[in-house]
């Protein structure tokens, strides 16, 4: 399951009129991914508000303090934070690390190249072990590198699985308007989508996959 992958399950909370749930909400301390005027940033819960509507709104503090207030909706990815509070900063200082890395340095650490991903999607494809062919971030690591998963590492795929090169071979799944996988695409989709990028500005660096 996807959310239990990237993220942790929320608490769920109800309004005092019963005939409207609160939407569920992510506890305080929780580390974040979320947009705000089309930037994505990293932050932690300071606190939530939960509108008479049903709808869930955090108060963000990214890295360097600065304070956000977001709906629910502009969250991309979560990760739980330690109860033990250096741990819990020592987690946010990793996070935020792995938000900075170029897509170079994410390929690098995570020691996942173009051809890589490929045998993933071929595995993922194939696999009827992978649900409907969804590929989760933690999946990726495991499939590639045999172990589970850290969070850091899982936010690391995470991003990596969002690039131009990853959308050669997977399809976003979305839920409710959010990221819920990535889907293994068709060949023939993945022919197409090849060509399309290695014709792109953005096949700079990966002369190499677009020769073979």
């Amino acid at each position: 399951d996807f959310y239990q992958n990237a993220f942790h399950t929320p608490s769920s909370i109800y309004s005092k009129n019963d005939d409207i749930p609160q939407q569920q909400a992510f506890a305080d301390g929780t580390i974040l991914e979320f947009s705000e005027k089309s930037r994505v940033h990293v932050g932690r819960i300071i606190s939530s508000e939960h509108k008479s509507n049903g709808g869930a709104r955090y108060e963000i503090m990214d890295h360097d303090g600065k304070k956000f207030s977001i709906a629910d909706k502009a969250v991309s990815y979560s990760v739980s934070a330690p109860n033990n509070e250096p741990a819990a900063v020592r987690l946010f200082d990793a996070i935020y690390s792995a938000h900075e890395e170029s897509e170079f340095e994410l390929r690098t650490d995570l020691a996942i190249s173009p051809e890589i991903l490929e045998l993933a999607w071929e595995e993922a494809a194939s696999d009827l072990t992978f649900e409907d062919h969804v590929l989760t971030p933690k999946a990726l690591i495991d499939l590639v590198h045999s172990k589970a998963a850290s969070a850091v590492d899982a936010y690391k795929a995470w991003r990596l699985l969002k690039t131009d090169i990853a959308h050669v071979f997977f399809k976003e799944m979305k839920e409710k308007g959010r990221v819920v996988g990535f889907k293994a695409k068709p060949l023939k989709a993945v022919e197409a989508a090849k060509t399309t990028f290695c014709r792109s500005e953005h096949a700079g660096d990966d002369l190499d996959f677009c020769l073979v």
